[in-house]
């Protein structure tokens, strides 16, 4: 239930700034990228190439990622964010701390530590690496 409301509560946050979390969760994959290969972004998200084509594809249609022609291979390309989309990532950043604040501020700072604790330790057990992005 908690996951659901949480999960929830951000999608229509970051709704409200014209993006989807999965697009979200894209975004903020390249923020701290000059430029990145598409499988490389797959790798690096646990999606598969697919995936992210259609990602980019929706944010290129936003103007929020640019695409960077390969100058060896005319079949390769890059991702970047466009300055639009690198001026909303701390925006959706903002909304996903103030989610987060929501939800976890009423627990005190010893159950938001043994949540914490308790997460860290279910993610490592079952091998989770990435954010789950849909």
């Amino acid at each position: 239930m908690v996951s659901n409301a949480v999960s929830q509560e951000f999608a229509r946050k970051v709704t409200t700034e014209g993006v989807t979390v999965a697009e979200w969760s894209f975004m903020r994959a390249l923020y701290d990228e000059e430029a990145v290969a598409p499988s490389v972004l797959a790798e690096k998200m646990g999606m598969t190439k697919g995936a992210i084509s259609k990602l980019a594809d929706r944010l290129l249609a936003k103007g929020l990622v640019a695409r960077i022609e390969s100058e060896q291979d005319k079949r390769a390309h890059s991702l970047l964010l466009s300055a639009e989309g690198r001026a909303k990532v701390p925006v959706l950043a903002s909304l996903a701390d103030e989610n987060d604040a929501e939800y976890f501020g009423v627990l005190t700072m010893d159950e938001r530590e043994a949540l914490d604790r308790t997460l860290k330790a279910l993610a490592a057990r079952r091998g989770l690496r990435n954010i789950p992005a849909d």
